[in-house]
């Protein structure tokens, strides 16, 4: 990934740089595809049904918001397409991958090497700065220790924040640490961005910052962006936002 103009309006203190298919679905020009897709959590004799039947398409380089109320399945579903979690029945191909037939160890790598998740809660580890932190992932690349270190500084300066580097997690404002979860999502430069709730925990100014960033990381460099929000303004820079109620699509629009 080359480091382009300023993607973020600029701070005060800050300034970024910038497995063949099923004949009904060969044809559709889509990066993730769910057909019937089910999820049953079994708790005793209890059963959840997280994602009911769900039918969705997304196309490689859209930004895409969900949304619904809690329980509604939409981190279920992301989830799912990241190969965090499998489907009790139905079909999901993510980049032309079957995802939920790989293994664990397979579905480690594939992941590694195709999507960006980013944590409401961050998820950084506390004892690394915020340089390490986003060198972290590369760890699973076969890269020199310089090309390395060139990635992880690259990617956060596209956040803005190079001049916290070395810092901890503890000397971060919640904004900043979000930012660092960004740049670990993109260091590698994954074709898909995954975000759950990525605003949920930050202040109207910090989450504002964030989401510019993903509305430009999916214009100048076309990622797949798919978000899980409660969040309208996040949800006004997606190109299509899907709701879900009950595991299952109950409506959508696309802007």
């Amino acid at each position: 990934m080359t480091v382009a103009s300023p993607i973020l309006e600029p701070t005060v203190a800050e300034r970024p740089r910038e497995v063949p298919s099923p004949p009904r679905l060969a044809a559709l020009p889509a990066q993730i595809l769910c057909r019937d897709l089910c999820k049953v959590y079994r708790k005793g004799e209890i059963e959840v049904v997280a994602l009911d039947s769900l039918d969705l398409a997304i196309a490689q380089g859209s930004f895409v918001a969900l949304m619904g109320p809690s329980g509604s399945g939409k981190s279920t579903l992301l989830n799912m397409i990241a190969g965090l979690d499998t489907p009790t029945s139905g079909w999901l191909r993510v980049g032309g991958v079957e995802v939920p037939a790989l293994s664990q160890r397979a579905r480690t790598e594939w992941r590694a090497a195709n999507v960006g998740f980013v944590f409401q809660s961050f998820n950084l580890v506390p004892v690394l700065t915020a340089f390490e932190n986003v060198n972290l992932p590369l760890a699973l690349k076969r890269l020199g220790r310089k090309e390395r270190q060139e990635k992880a500084q690259a990617a956060l300066e596209l956040v803005g924040l190079a001049d916290r580097a070395h810092h901890y997690p503890h000397q971060l404002s919640q904004g900043q640490e979000q930012r660092v979860a960004l740049a670990r999502a993109i260091v590698s430069d994954p074709p898909i961005l995954l975000a759950d709730e990525p605003t949920g925990n930050l202040d109207a100014r910090s989450a504002h910052e964030v989401i510019q960033l993903f509305r430009a990381l999916h214009a100048q460099f076309k990622k797949t962006v798919v978000i899980v929000t409660h969040d309208p303004r996040a949800a006004e820079v997606a190109e299509t936002v899907h709701r879900l109620d009950k595991g299952r699509l109950v409506g959508g629009e696309r802007r």
